[in-house]
């Protein structure tokens, strides 16, 4: 395999509107396997991330050229097999049969080739033109792993591309092969599995009953198989298209071998250990890869607790040793500096138009947008973590952890990205196939502090605490940790009787974090920051603004400051004035608001900035209630819609709006109080 130091791809202009004939090329595969590496590899900048229509799942589009001319690459979900179990196998065979891709590139690992192959099995079933990229060939080496391509080329009658996306070698091989796909000069034949030999009259029977009532674009073949799996969607579209005699006889055979989706399975799982048997040599008896050295400390039920703690812990160092210095430089040179001058220009423009300027736009938006190094730190950290196969065993350490909630490791997955967005770690519940685990765990997510809770504390705790920052940013998400904790337990037990459910995960292969892919995330991450800071969060200042200024011109008699007053009784309990209880409840739509809301209300002087002024203006210990009660408060409106459509009940997504506020008026008192106490 000869090294491709280039890539063919497009600049980060983008290109004419792509021509309705330009080839379409689908990338499909497992999770893990490298197929978004590649993705980005080939469209760079030039892709759009949105959703799948009617659906939640992420849908990843972009162009490229491919040998001078403009074809079109969709990502397709992640999936493990094309069986209606889940939105993400209906979306990828939907696609596949219906918008009939120029070629199916199946993204495979050299590594985990049994995996693997269970969805190129799959795949080969169907009408498509599939390539193989066997990616990963250098941590299938590392692991003492050797694939020998031309026989499993041979063995599956599709082509097959040794290739390590992550260094961009051998992607031209593929590209190639793609191409000569494309033009018909390399047509592939492939040799899908049969369903056992017991087996093999029963699909010749219904396939016969079922010719020529088959819904357009779909193989009779593969239709005959997703019957005899049980297939819930395909056995409905049958039921509806045949005529009701002949489907009472498929479904009188169906009824008669109701073990056959055993059959289709043994079909598979046989085919796929011949193709390996013959194209895969192993390490020898007693020989450790460098996945099970490194698993004897990441996965160990002790070491691996205090790996991840010291994990976490780096990158709160991390933030606090590079990000802040740059978010304290950005806000008192860069918004006070831009302050200052805005305030010089306008020095004779009417004071609506001063004041929404400098205090709602920069003062407000000014300040979010210098939380961007130190999201920017989070963004690349957790990117790091996921793309080195690491994620994994953080949830399998956390097993233990969990079990006391009546969960497993596969919720903290989930949980896990909730350190980034209490959205996608909702969402990401998806995995959990008990219905109870699954809703607890969505009513849990939102007390995981995510990077706008984590970057409130990141502005403020350093004005407070100083180069004890650190610590108190570790104590508050370790708060945040017990609280989801013990609100777990306690929701398992009142509502949940207890229930347990059982685990079971696979753990991918260790591999070097792709930069350029993580670059990208963190790029389109925090473009969709900056995004938020230029609609919501603009708004939502200038409406604070507004409302603080209305109807007399007087902060202290403004309409904002009568809200405050309203609310402030309870806000004492927790030593915050009506000022910081009007930027808890401005945190609603978007949690950076806080700080927007704080920019507005008092200003940021260019000499200490927003964060000096705070500092001058609390107590240590409302100060310490307040970020208490941020990293626990209600969560944002996303999060609140995303509850809803995962639980389809109004209900359920109250009682954990309730629950965490609750949680945070509780803990602000306490910390107050006990702040106090000690005397901060």
């Amino acid at each position: 395999m000869s090294d491709c130091h280039e890539v063919q791809t497009l600049s980060s202009t983008p290109l004419p509107k792509i021509e309705a004939d330009a080839p379409l090329i689908a990338l499909a595969g497992q999770p893990n396997m490298g197929k978004s590496t590649l993705f980005n590899l080939l469209t760079g900048l030039n892709q759009h991330v949105g959703n799948w229509p009617g659906k939640t799942v992420e849908r990843k589009e972009g162009h490229f050229q491919l040998n001078g001319r403009p074809a079109r690459l969709v990502d397709l979900p992640g999936t493990y097999s094309l069986t209606a179990n889940s939105p993400e196998e209906v979306i990828t065979r939907e696609f596949i049969l219906i918008e009939k891709p120029s070629v199916v590139v199946a993204v495979v690992s050299a590594a985990n080739l049994e995996r693997s192959l269970y969805l190129v099995a799959e795949l080969s079933a169907l009408d498509a033109p599939v390539v193989v990229a066997l990616n990963m060939m250098d941590v299938a080496g590392q692991e003492g792993i050797c694939v020998d391509t031309h026989i499993l080329a041979a063995a599956l009658g599709l082509p097959v591309v040794p290739m390590i996306a992550s260094k961009a070698v051998g992607v031209r091989e593929l590209l190639g092969v793609v191409e000569s796909v494309i033009q018909g000069e390399l047509i592939p034949s492939p040799h899908p599995p049969e369903v056992r030999a017991d087996h093999q009259d029963v699909l010749r029977k219904i396939e016969s009953l079922i010719a020529g009532y088959m819904p357009e674009g779909y193989p009779r073949s593969w239709v005959t198989l997703k019957l005899l799996e049980g297939d819930t969607e395909v056995t409905l579209n049958m039921k509806k298209a045949l005529p009701p005699e002949i489907w009472e006889a498929v479904h009188e055979i169906l009824r008669a071998h109701d073990d056959a989706f055993l059959a289709v399975a043994s079909g598979r799982y046989d085919w796929i250990e011949r193709m390996v048997r013959a194209s895969v040599t192993r390490p020898k008896v007693g020989q450790i890869g460098l996945t099970g050295r490194l698993d004897r400390w990441a996965a160990h039920p002790f070491w691996g607790l205090l790996l991840l703690a010291g994990i976490l812990g780096l990158v709160f160092w991390l933030t606090f040793t590079i990000g802040s210095p740059i978010q304290v430089w950005m806000d008192e040179q860069l918004i006070g500096s831009l302050i200052g001058l805005a305030e010089k220009a306008l020095i004779d423009a009417p004071f609506w138009l001063r004041g929404s300027i400098v205090d709602g736009l920069i003062g407000g938006v000014g300040s979010v947008l210098t939380f961007l190094p130190i999201l920017v730190i989070f963004f690349a950290a957790f990117a790091v973590l996921e793309d080195a196969g690491y994620m994994a065993r953080a949830a399998y350490v956390m097993d233990n952890l969990m079990h006391l909630m009546g969960l497993h490791g596969k919720s903290f997955l989930p949980l896990f990205l909730g350190f980034g967005c209490n959205v996608p770690a909702i969402m990401g519940t998806r995995v959990i196939d008990s219905w109870p685990a699954r809703l607890l765990t969505i009513l849990i997510a939102p007390l995981v502090p995510c990077t706008a809770r984590m970057a409130v504390v990141a502005f403020i705790a350093p004005a407070f605490f100083g180069h004890n920052a650190t610590w108190v940013s570790w104590g508050l998400i370790l708060l945040s940790l017990v609280a989801l904790l013990f609100s777990g337990i306690l929701l398992n037990l009142v509502i949940f009787k207890g229930q347990r459910s059982a685990f079971i995960m696979e753990m991918p292969l260790y591999h070097i974090p792709n930069i350029r892919t993580i670059g990208l995330l963190v790029w389109q991450r925090s473009l969709a920051f900056i995004r938020k800071a230029g609609t919501i969060i603009l708004v939502m200042s200038l409406l604070v603004w507004v409302l603080s200024r209305l109807p007399d011109g007087n902060m202290d008699t403004s309409y904002l400051a009568r809200i405050g007053l309203f609310i402030e009784p309870v806000g004492r309990w927790m030593g915050l004035d009506w000022r910081l209880m009007v930027a808890l409840i401005a945190s609603f739509p978007a949690k950076e608001n806080a700080i927007a809301t704080l920019g507005v209300l008092f200003g940021s002087s260019p000499e200490s900035g927003l964060a000096g002024t705070l500092a001058s203006s609390f107590s240590t210990a409302s100060a310490l209630s307040f970020l208490v009660v941020t990293m626990l408060f209600i969560p944002c409106m996303a999060t609140v819609a995303v509850t809803k459509q995962e639980t389809n009940s109004w209900g359920w997504t109250l009682l954990g709006v309730g629950l965490m506020l609750l949680l945070s008026m509780a803990a602000g008192t306490a910390t107050y109080h006990l702040a106090l106490l000690i005397g901060l």
